[in-house]
């Protein structure tokens, strides 16, 4: 199974204080950890909610609001997609994580991925195939 792990956002990262030389040691080494076990699929860090945007949807409106945005604890820093057995699995893996704020409390939070198959006979046949073949190109 595949899930998405957010690093939650804290009051100094959406500040833009930088990780210490350190802490950038040890992720590297943690990543390197998930890369030799086969669990690292995709990982960033992600800059302050200041240099983004969110684009809301009402029926066919869109309107943009350019960052930053208020709420801290609902803002993620950094993502890691991992290929993990179980839910359990992706756990351990996170305890085994340096302090990725390590000034502050923060959160990880751990959430699976959707396959297709998980929507069973919902999606078309075509469908699917298109997005594999998309997902083929986008690993290219």
């Amino acid at each position: 199974m595949r899930v998405m792990v957010f690093v939650k956002a804290t009051p100094n990262s959406e500040a833009g204080v930088m990780p210490t030389e350190e802490l950038f040691r040890e992720m590297g080494e943690f990543n390197e950890q998930l890369a030799k076990a086969g669990i690292l699929l995709a990982g960033e860090g992600l800059k302050p909610s200041s240099a983004g945007a969110r684009v809301r949807f009402s029926g066919r409106n869109r309107t943009v609001t350019d960052g930053p945005f208020a709420e801290t604890k609902e803002l993620v820093a950094g993502f890691w997609l991992w290929q993990v057995q179980s839910m359990e699995e992706a756990i351990e893996w996170a305890k085994r994580c340096p302090n990725p704020m390590p000034d502050e409390d923060s959160d990880i939070e751990i959430r699976p991925v959707y396959e297709l198959e998980d929507f069973g006979d919902v999606v078309p046949k075509d469908v699917q195939e298109r997005s594999a073949e998309l997902l083929r190109g986008a690993k290219h």
